[in-house]
C-alpha cells in the first residue's frame, strides 16, 4: 500500500537534476541540501515500513551526507536502506539516488561488504531463475559511481560471469541492479506515483537481496 503523500513533496523536476551542473564543492552541496536532501529523507522515512515489511526486518534509512568531500562535488546522491541503523555501505542495501540524467532504484552490494562472495555463490547457483525474473528493462553495473550500466536485455552468460568472478576475488568490487528514470520521464512529478513505482521496483528486486545472505 503507498503511503498518502499529500503533505509531502517526494517528486523530483529538472531543477533538481540541474543541481549537479553547478560548478564547485560548496555551491553545489548547498544547493543539494536545500532542494534534494528534504526529498530523499521523505522517501527515505515513507519507504522504511515498507522495505521492513518486504524484508521481515527493521530497515533504516540512511541518507548520503558527501561529509568527506573536500574538493570535488559530487555527481549523484542517494537515499539508501539496510538492515543495520549505524549505517548502509557494509550490509546489502536498496537505494534511490539520481545523477544529472536520471534517477536510480536499485540494489546494490558495494565494495565495504563481505556479503559480495555469499552473492556471487547465490548468483552463480540461481543464476536463470535470476535471468529469468529480473525485468528486462532494468540495468547492472559494476560501479556505483558511474551512472552508466547494462540493460538486462542485454546481458549475456559471460557478462555474469564477469560480475560473479569480480565479486569472488577482486576486493574493490560491487554490483547494482535496478531500475534508471530518465530525468525528462513525468513519472518524476507525481510523487505518488513515484512512490508506488519505487515500492514495486523493490518487490521485484526483493530476489536479489535475498541472494546476499
Amino acid at each position: 500500500m503507498t503511503t498518502n503523500t499529500q503533505a509531502i513533496n517526494t517528486n523530483f523536476v529538472a531543477a533538481d537534476f540541474d543541481v549537479f551542473a553547478i560548478p564547485g564543492l560548496e555551491a553545489r552541496m548547498s544547493a543539494l541540501i536545500e532542494r534534494v536532501r528534504p526529498k530523499l529523507t521523505e522517501l527515505g522515512n515513507q519507504l522504511a515500513p515498507h522495505l521492513s515489511a518486504l524484508c521481515g526486518e527493521e530497515m533504516f534509512p540512511h541518507v548520503a551526507k558527501h561529509a568527506r568531500r573536500t574538493i570535488n562535488p559530487p555527481n549523484d546522491t542517494w537515499v539508501a536502506w539496510a538492515n543495520n541503523k549505524r549505517g548502509y555501505k557494509a550490509h546489502p542495501h536498496f537505494q534511490v539516488g539520481m545523477f544529472e540524467s536520471h534517477l536510480f532504484i536499485i540494489f546494490a552490494v558495494i565494495y565495504e561488504s563481505d556479503n559480495k562472495k555469499v552473492f556471487a555463490k547465490h548468483l552463480s547457483e540461481h543464476l536463470q531463475d535470476v535471468r529469468a525474473a529480473v525485468p528486462v528493462n532494468f540495468f547492472w553495473s559494476l560501479d556505483h559511481m558511474k551512472p552508466e550500466g547494462t540493460s538486462h536485455a542485454d546481458m549475456n552468460e559471460e557478462a555474469y560471469e564477469t560480475i560473479i568472478h569480480k565479486l569472488q576475488h577482486i576486493q574493490k568490487s560491487e554490483v547494482l541492479c535496478g531500475l534508471r528514470i530518465d530525468r525528462d520521464n513525468p513519472l518524476l512529478a507525481d510523487g505518488e506515483k513515484l512512490l508506488s513505482t519505487i515500492e514495486h521496483t523493490f518487490e521485484q528486486l526483493l530476489p536479489l537481496y535475498r541472494l546476499a545472505f
